[in-house]
């Protein structure tokens, strides 16, 4: 059976968090997750998930500079200082929340070996620093289209990546949007790296809308993961065409 988990960054968007939170328990989602929960307290979200019984699955490092377009600090040479900080605010907020994953993001680069060693050395110290509350370091290959210049493009990458740093609770952030349009083949590419991955992600491609109006199957594909190992939750992370409620029919197809 399929857990889903619903991702608040695109999901209830007109709502607070903590409403969104309840609006995805009763909505039938086995799980939350965020982006930048940044602007409430810890103490109220975790208050929330208490009371919903709902674990918060994820949550993500600051983007740094938004006027600049920026996508993440984490791989960017010259700012090291400032990525820690958005690191320990991230693991921070995740233990008082009692979420499960950081999402470290590396941020648009040339694509160089320095830019890879800053990755790796930050990501070496954010797997030190989560160890300490069992807490799961992610990194995510992002697509060329919604995001131009991340550092981190395909599988393999983070594969080697995870490798460089040598920590074993870094592990990959596997989504089908991104990596359809990247790479496709998803799920021999699950299968084949299903060790080294922490979380898996869905929508809708190419338009990341609801993700029964796609080019990929995912009522086939998403059991298949779990037929290939997977043990966790699936995140919804799609942008609804319509209101929140009006988007999820597609539930139906997994009950």
């Amino acid at each position: 059976m399929v857990k889903f988990s619903a991702n608040l960054g695109f999901l209830w968007t007109d709502k607070t968090l903590p409403e969104a939170i309840k609006a995805a328990g009763e909505a039938g989602f086995d799980a939350v997750e965020c982006h930048w929960p940044y602007e409430y307290e810890a103490s109220q979200i975790a208050d929330i998930l208490a009371e919903t019984g709902l674990p918060m699955l994820g949550l993500n490092t600051r983007k740094g500079d938004l006027s600049k377009g920026e996508n993440g600090v984490a791989a960017l040479p010259g700012r090291e200082g400032e990525a820690r900080g958005y690191i320990d605010e991230a693991i921070a907020y995740a233990h008082a929340t009692s979420t499960r994953n950081v999402h470290v993001m590396a941020g648009r680069t040339d694509g160089g070996d320095a830019a890879t060693k800053v990755f790796c050395d930050n990501l070496g110290y954010a797997a030190e620093v989560a160890a300490k509350h069992d807490i799961t370091i992610l990194i995510e290959p992002l697509n060329h289209r919604d995001a131009p210049d991340y550092h981190l493009r395909t599988v393999e990458q983070a594969v080697d990546l995870i490798g460089r740093v040598g920590a074993n609770n870094i592990k990959i952030m596997f989504d089908c949007y991104h990596l359809q349009i990247m790479q496709g083949d998803l799920y021999m590419q699950a299968k084949n790296f299903m060790d080294q991955i922490g979380h898996i992600q869905f929508a809708s491609v190419p338009a990341r809308a609801e993700p029964d109006r796609c080019e990929l199957n995912y009522p086939i594909l998403l059991p298949r993961f779990y037929e290939a190992g997977y043990q966790g939750y699936i995140g919804a992370e799609y942008k609804p065409t319509g209101t929140t409620d009006d988007s999820l029919g597609w539930m139906a197809a997994y009950s």
